[in-house]
């Protein structure tokens, strides 16, 4: 099979196009209420097009088309299932340029530093997990002798996945693909800031995929996502977003008694020992920043502690890589860094900067440089800013900014560096840069994260187990082991032979 829809480059076109629809039963049809909202260019300011306002209304006809299509779905052999979601993942391949073209238009991120990734780690998501139909298996169970005793994995049935703005794309396949292998449909509520590049992911889908199977919605949290979330239809939510909003997530699950997976904020660590390569060490903050996504990532090392010996060399080497970076217009080649997400978002960074300005004893190095293009001049671009020496009880040391500022703070005992790394509420991921084994292996083991890395910072990906600890989350994703524990029931079966 192969696609029968033509791409197109021009996002601008493309986001007038799907304005004003929602993806039901197969079809792009407009929000039961008539009602929309505007969704704007982070890097202009301009209004791009406007996304259908979903309620409550349209999560039940999502919903009900969802059961309808689950039903035949599930009895399709898991290999057939794979195919299928394996055949999207080709799919969306031969129209990354204009899913990354159209993220690229809705969030500010650059087009070829980050955009042109996500759409292609989008697309090997499902080619991913539709390879791995073949493991929905159980598993025969030495009980008794005289009985046959065995499990068997069946799906949930229907899964409401809600998703954030900041990659929308990857944490979308995260959460669709093995759970249409594992035999699911899925309704998605997207973010508000980003429903276009997400929605024509899932419109190019319904090629290959049953008519209902995969339905997508946008909206307002309390009258999208939270009815959603309550569906009594709805057997599994998994969430992607702030802790504030988890919580609510999960005691609306809770009411319903469903399974929840829950991937939330981070206050990631990043350790820089006296005896590690600076230069790799310095690439590896660049990357684990995110600095190209403007720092907007749940995993970014915003917290980095480095040795009294190596502090210096390693703040005028980082400053001097990022004040390398070129902000711009997010479509333009040229550029490194795009524009923050929205005007909410633009302020709270802003804000924390300040806050880390007026901080006794500290140094804010801003770096980078403002876009000098007159066009870009209400754009929500914001200088990348390391507040050196901060304290470390101070709110931009201990919150979740979400934004391109980096907290740093000098040590000089392992033992301090170890417990200031673990003093957060979060545990989501965290790096050690040593080129001593015996400290690595020690601090793998006691830094309280989920995903911990030494001497490398990549983010997250197919095949690599991710989720947090503590207040990041609850469950992983991107596994097999995700797979068959978040989007299947194991059941027993026993056969009396007697």
């Amino acid at each position: 099979m192969s696609s029968t829809i033509e791409p197109v480059l021009d996002p601008f076109a493309l986001a007038r196009t799907l304005s004003g629809k929602q993806l039901i039963d197969g079809q792009l049809v407009a929000p039961r209420s008539g009602r929309t909202f505007d969704v704007v260019n982070p890097a202009t300011q301009e209004t791009v097009g406007q996304a259908a306002w979903g309620d409550e209304a349209d999560v039940a006809a999502a919903v009900a088309a969802a059961v309808k299509a689950q039903r035949e779905w599930a009895k399709r052999p898991a290999r057939e299932r794979g195919k299928l979601v394996a055949e999207c993942g080709r799919i969306l391949d031969a129209h990354k340029e204009e899913i990354a073209r159209l993220v690229t238009l809705e969030t500010g991120k650059a087009l070829r530093t980050e955009s042109r990734v996500e759409a292609g780690v989008l697309s090997d998501a499902f080619t991913f997990f539709g390879g791995l139909a073949p493991e929905l298996k159980g598993e025969t169970v030495p009980f008794n002798p005289a009985m046959l005793t065995m499990t068997v994995r069946e799906p949930i049935g229907v899964v409401g996945a809600i998703i954030p703005w900041n990659v929308p794309l990857l944490l979308m396949a995260l959460k669709i693909a093995p759970a249409m292998v594992a035999g699911n449909a899925v309704v998605v509520k997207s973010a508000e800031e980003a429903p276009f590049a997400v929605l024509r992911a899932c419109q190019l889908m319904q090629t290959v995929l049953p008519p209902g199977l995969l339905n997508i919605l946008s909206g307002m949290g309390p009258e999208c996502g939270a009815p959603l979330v309550a569906h009594p239809k709805v057997g599994k939510v998994t969430f992607t977003g702030s802790v504030e909003t988890g919580k609510i997530v999960y005691k609306t699950a809770a009411d319903k008694l469903i399974p929840v997976t829950l991937e939330l904020g981070g206050k990631s660590p990043m350790i820089v020992m006296g005896d590690a390569d600076v230069d790799k060490a310095v690439a590896g903050a660049v990357a684990g920043m995110r600095f190209t996504r403007q720092g907007q990532s749940c995993t970014a090392s915003s917290r980095i502690f480095v040795h009294a010996d190596v502090h210096d060399d390693f703040v005028a080497k980082l400053k001097a890589k990022v004040d390398a970076m070129v902000m711009g217009d997010p479509l333009d080649e040229a550029t490194d860094i795009g524009a923050i997400v929205s005007r909410q978002q633009y302020d709270k960074v802003l804000n924390y900067i300040r806050i880390g300005e007026e901080s006794p004893g500290a140094t804010v190095l801003k770096c980078s440089a403002l876009p000098a293009d007159p066009k870009l001049g209400k754009g929500l671009f914001v200088q990348p800013a390391l507040l050196v020496d901060i304290p470390r009880d101070s709110a931009p040391a201990r919150e979740e900014i979400f934004g391109p500022v980096a907290c740093l703070f000098r040590f000089t005992e392992y033992e301090d560096a170890i417990q200031a790394a673990n003093d957060t509420e979060y545990g989501l991921a965290a790096t050690i840069w040593t080129r001593d084994l015996k400290t690595a292996m020690d601090a793998v083991h006691r830094l309280e994260a989920g995903f911990v890395q030494v001497n490398q910072n990549l983010v997250v990906q197919p095949n690599l187990s991710y989720g947090g600890v503590k207040a990041s989350g609850l469950g992983k994703e991107a596994t097999l082991e995700s797979m068959l524990e978040h989007f299947t029931h194991k059941k027993t079966i026993i056969i009396n032979m007697g």
